[in-house]
């Protein structure tokens, strides 16, 4: 059974920073990739980046803009996203998903490519 659990949310002022994590179980699989997403209130689900488990190639989407930064520790099975410049509209619940990598679109990081999700964490920043 596939599960993902984020942790690290939490409130920052503008301009910080915050990396979260992505703890990844029970793929079947070594092919697979792992996305980092957002979903502000009342708006849909926006794609950040994604990972393969492959070779480590990382994606991201053009609205990131440079600002945030996706790693993975694969003795740990974890995956990072280290959130920069953080801004009032980055407030959001992050998730992270995964799914094999013949599902997934990696340059197009669109969330219905992946099929498994974790339950996201909490980003808020404000002053």
């Amino acid at each position: 059974q596939v599960q993902l659990v984020e942790s690290g949310g939490g409130l920052v002022q503008p301009g910080g920073s915050l990396t979260l994590s992505c703890a990844v179980s029970g793929f079947a699989t070594d092919y697979y990739a792992i996305g980092w997403f957002r979903q502000a209130p009342g708006k849909e689900r926006e794609g950040i980046s994604c990972v393969s488990s492959v070779d480590g190639s990382t994606h991201y989407a053009d609205s990131n803009k440079g600002r945030h930064t996706m790693s993975r520790d694969n003795t740990k099975n974890v995956v990072y996203l280290q959130l920069n410049s953080l801004k009032p509209e980055d407030t959001a619940v992050y998730y992270c998903a995964a799914d094999t990598l013949e599902r997934v679109n990696m340059k197009r990081i669109a969330a219905p490519d992946f099929g498994f999700w974790g339950r996201g964490t909490q980003v808020t920043v404000s002053s």
